[in-house]
């Protein structure tokens, strides 16, 4: 059985979900303007914050891997990774608390999570995307040292409303020349 993945950075702790995380994630996800870029039950419930939970905990890691974000003991958040292991890529997706925000928690955690997928996973690209109203997203892209690819239009619908998004990438060698990428964040496992 694969050890589970944990990065450490320099405020955070990048850490598989447990179970018991339910009741945290229920306290940032229940925040209406926490999910008003992401297709979430209105209201968000115990129940939905369980079964979230829940999906992140059964089975094998895949190509799929959930990092729930952890700040001063308690979960405040996540990040994924999906893998597409025949081309070499994977993309990653973020959310963090409200409370959280302007505090470069979540730049901290995507680059811990970029630097280790290209050191860990070998990847060639890391790929993202945002909802185009969501600067805040978008922008922590940009510090983590994405380019604007291009504009996805009418590529999504969120609470029924049609949504383009704008598509950021880092190609291997772009990572590479940013100046001290390497062990901005430490894997363990």
């Amino acid at each position: 059985m694969d050890e589970p993945i944990v990065i450490r950075t320099e405020r955070l702790l990048l850490r598989p979900f447990e179970i018991e995380d339910a009741e945290d994630v229920l306290a940032y996800a229940s925040d209406v303007e926490w999910s008003r870029f992401l297709p979430m039950p209105d209201p968000y419930t115990i129940k939905d914050a369980k079964e979230f939970v829940t999906k992140r905990t059964l089975g094998g890691r895949g190509n799929r891997l959930s990092f729930a974000i952890e700040f001063e003991g308690s979960v405040v958040g996540c990040i994924e990774v999906g893998h597409e292991v025949l081309i070499s890529v994977a993309s990653i997706h973020y959310a963090i608390a409200r409370r959280c925000w302007n505090k470069g928690l979540t730049t901290e955690a995507a680059r811990a999570v970029v630097d280790w997928g290209f050191e860990e996973l070998e990847l060639a690209k890391v790929y993202s995307w945002a909802d185009v109203e969501n600067v805040a997203s978008w922008r922590v892209m940009e510090k983590i040292g994405m380019t604007l690819e291009g504009t996805l239009r009418s590529q999504g619908v969120n609470r029924g409303v049609r949504q383009d998004y704008h598509y950021y990438g880092i190609l291997r060698s772009e990572w590479e020349s940013e100046p001290g990428y390497a062990g901005r964040g430490m894997a363990e496992g």
